[in-house]
């Protein structure tokens, strides 16, 4: 029984096989306006919202203060007028875990005789000690800090990478990387900045571990995709079906590698944040998520159809109608290769000189050849020398 006779009579059973046939360069406009969409709202929201930048980054002072009947939201706000502090200019938000729960107030930077004044009053109104209360203070220069070694370890990670897949790839290759990482910090600061998602120390560490899920991803279709391109050089097949072929054929083993990612960080964000309220878990596991999410979207419909668009007119003096259908899923499973190729007349023949040969359009039916046939290119006979 060959192997196009062992197909899955259902789409689950397929995608376990790997024998989908999913046009992925067909679609590619969807999955290319879906993502500039996501810039756009990206764009739009950073301008008229802008990032709920964290204590770490804004500077200030701020106060953990144990929440009780006497003391919640509205009590935290009276407490700052009384102290000439303007309730609207301050964060005040309740936290609740399993443990406990309490009132988060940030200010901006004030006096220490006000600051300590502001701890006083928050103990008695609370009826808490004052050792029971959590104080920080941050200078707002030391979010700049942060902010200035994120942004230099960012441009350094994406010269690396750039200079690494144009060496062990191609150029284009490198350029459709980057902008999926790029399509990836974007999605994941488009969801901070549109629900207002604090913005903290962890949150930059996960968006610059963001970036190297995301170019895992890719660098596994691009592996594939240069070695398919070598297996049907002999057919000269367009450029698009190699990289459909090679999305299909690794499809299953980039959903196995997303959920076994994402089921650890989901675990950090339910468990650990949810149940055991470590909210540093939250801060770095949500952004962590969510651009996972995203690296999974834009290796599949961002980085692969960018580069099939990219190559798909490089290099092809010849055409075959792309494959899609029954065609393409023979292909992926390495029954065969068929459709309208164009092919040379004189490859077959061996009486022929050896100048270059006529090319021939040739249909389906005559030219479906078994994988291991399509892929081996034996020499061409020599004509025997005269005596």
């Amino acid at each position: 029984m060959s192997r196009a006779d062992q197909i899955a009579s259902t789409g689950p059973g397929r995608l376990y096989r790997g024998q989908t046939a999913v046009d992925f360069y067909g679609r590619r406009r969807i999955g290319l306006i879906i993502a500039i969409a996501i810039v756009v709202i990206t764009t739009g929201s950073l301008l008229t919202q802008g990032l709920n930048l964290g204590l770490d980054f804004e500077g200030g002072q701020a106060w953990d203060v144990p929440a009780s009947e006497q003391f919640d939201v509205d009590t935290a706000a009276d407490v700052l007028s009384d102290n000439g502090v303007d309730p609207a200019g301050a964060k005040i938000q309740q936290r609740d875990s399993d443990s406990r729960s309490v009132i988060a107030i940030q200010i901006e930077v004030v006096d220490e005789a006000t600051a300590a004044s502001l701890t006083t009053d928050f103990a008695a109104a609370s009826t808490a000690e004052a050792d029971e209360l959590n104080f920080e203070f941050t200078s707002s220069s030391w979010g700049a800090d942060i902010t200035r070694a994120a942004v230099r370890a960012l441009v350094i990670f994406l010269i690396i990478v750039a200079i690494f897949i144009s060496i062990r790839f191609e150029w284009r290759m490198a350029l459709a990387a980057l902008v999926a990482m790029a399509h990836d910090v974007l999605f994941a600061v488009g969801v901070y900045t549109v629900f207002q998602f604090e913005v903290t120390p962890a949150t930059v560490i996960a968006f610059l571990t963001i970036l190297g899920y995301s170019l895992y991803d890719t660098i596994v279709v691009f592996d594939r995709v240069q070695e398919n391109e070598g297996k049907y050089a002999g057919v000269r097949m367009p450029y698009p079906d190699v990289v459909n072929i090679s999305m299909n054929q690794v499809l299953m083993r980039s959903i196995n590698t997303s959920i076994s990612s994402i089921l650890p960080v989901a675990s950090l964000l339910l468990i650990g944040s949810g149940f055991l309220g470590a909210v540093s878990l939250r801060e770095f596991a949500l952004a962590l998520l969510v651009g996972m999410i995203a690296g999974i979207y834009s290796s599949i419909f961002v980085a692969s159809p960018l580069l099939a668009s990219l190559r798909a007119n490089v290099g092809r003096t010849s055409r075959r109608e792309r494959l899609t259908g029954d065609d393409l899923r023979a292909a992926v499973v390495g029954a065969g290769v068929s459709g309208r190729v164009l092919i040379n007349e004189s490859a077959d023949d061996a009486d022929a000189d050896d100048s270059e040969a006529t090319p021939k359009i040739v249909e389906a039916d005559t030219v479906h050849q078994p994988a291991e046939r399509i892929l081996s290119h034996p020499p061409r006979p020599r004509k025997k020398k005269k005596r």
